[in-house]
């Protein structure tokens, strides 16, 4: 679903009987990393001192932009904790294997990848201070990826029906979490994904979505799927999925009672334990959190918003000499945050 359309539904929605507005929440969880590597891999900006500052003067750009688009009462940026994928390496050992051994650019800004690396630490470390200026909460957990902590806060925010969750990341693992208050937007797409969204766009509910990645793999995560089973193939051998609701456990009866029909419905079967791995790993209705991390992210829910500094913001924007990357800054950092003081 596009800009223009959602928002005109949304406020269709919020407009009852003659008038009246409803009081709701528009929250925004973004997935910090996701949101960085992205613009550092697209914009090959320096400064005047010939270091690369894309990821960095991107980022904010890009977070500026979200909330003019999207006009949040509330903004969280979320990031994975140190260790993060280890709770699903535990599970399938190669789990996001090898991702540290490839460079994501090809500029002459950096000299190898170990240069790159040190410059994407460099500006992720820059973004948190930059982060501290603003009314946003942001948010990490050891040994927690940021799929799970958002996961979590879709689940506990929305407290009325009007209430609306606003994910933002690339990551095709957040539209199993689509529902009534919750929406994931794609940047790349430029799309808005609502329960219609996935029906147009899948031919299924977000609640199958999970058995769809299950069976197919996720080639980025390194996550295999079952050999010989394309999207196509999917909605061939399994048109259950796109006429109700199923679960794992349906799809392996279904496999059991057409095994003669096809080798696929076989594969299935002999790689259960696989699938089964994969479904629990790639399960963000069950994110992978203990109760202790519930109650510190009950806490940074329900903790008054970060004070708003923008001296200090563009005090770190000159000194990292951004220059044009954004225009007129002191202006923007006001029009873009200060709604979210006002509405606090």
């Amino acid at each position: 679903m596009k800009q223009k359309e959602l928002f005109k539904l949304l406020d269709n929605i919020q407009e009852q009987g003659e008038g009246t507005v409803i009081d709701s929440e528009r929250v925004l969880l973004i997935d910090g990393l996701n949101l960085f590597f992205r613009n550092f891999a697209m914009m090959n900006m320096v400064n005047p001192e010939g270091i690369h500052v894309g990821g960095l003067g991107g980022f904010f750009r890009s977070l500026g932009a979200l909330i003019r688009q999207i006009d949040p009462t509330q903004v969280y940026v979320v990031f994975d904790g140190a260790g993060s994928a280890n709770n699903r390496k535990n599970i399938l050992p190669e789990y996001k294997s090898g991702r540290d051994l490839q460079r994501i650019t090809n500029w002459d800004a950096f000299d190898d990848l170990a240069d790159e690396h040190d410059a994407k630490v460099d500006q992720m470390v820059r973004i948190i201070q930059y982060l501290k200026t603003l009314p946003v909460k942001t948010c990490s957990i050891d040994k927690v990826e940021a799929d799970d902590i958002i996961a979590y806060f879709s689940k506990i925010i929305p407290q009325k029906p009007e209430d609306k969750i606003f994910i933002v990341s690339s990551d095709k693992d957040f539209l199993q979490l689509v529902n009534e208050n919750v929406i994931v937007y794609r940047p790349m797409e430029k799309e808005y994904y609502t329960k219609q969204t996935m029906i147009d766009k899948y031919k299924m509910s977000p609640k199958n979505f999970i058995l769809h990645k299950t069976l197919l793999g996720d080639n980025s995560d390194k996550v295999k799927g079952v050999k010989g089973l394309g999207e196509k193939g999917l909605y061939k051998k399994f048109p259950e999925l796109t006429q109700r609701d199923l679960t794992l456990e349906d799809i392996f009866t279904i496999c059991e009672s057409k095994l003669k029909e096809h080798v696929v419905y076989a594969r299935v079967i002999q790689n259960r334990n696989d699938l089964e791995k994969n479904y629990k790993i790639m399960d963000l209705d069950n994110p992978m959190i203990d109760k202790n991390d519930e109650k510190y992210l009950n806490k940074v829910v329900e903790s008054e918003v970060p004070q708003y500094i923008p001296d200090q913001f563009v005090a770190f924007y000159n000194q990292d000499q951004l220059g044009g990357m954004i225009r007129n800054v002191e202006f923007w950092v006001k029009e873009i945050f200060e709604r979210l003081v006002i509405k606090k």
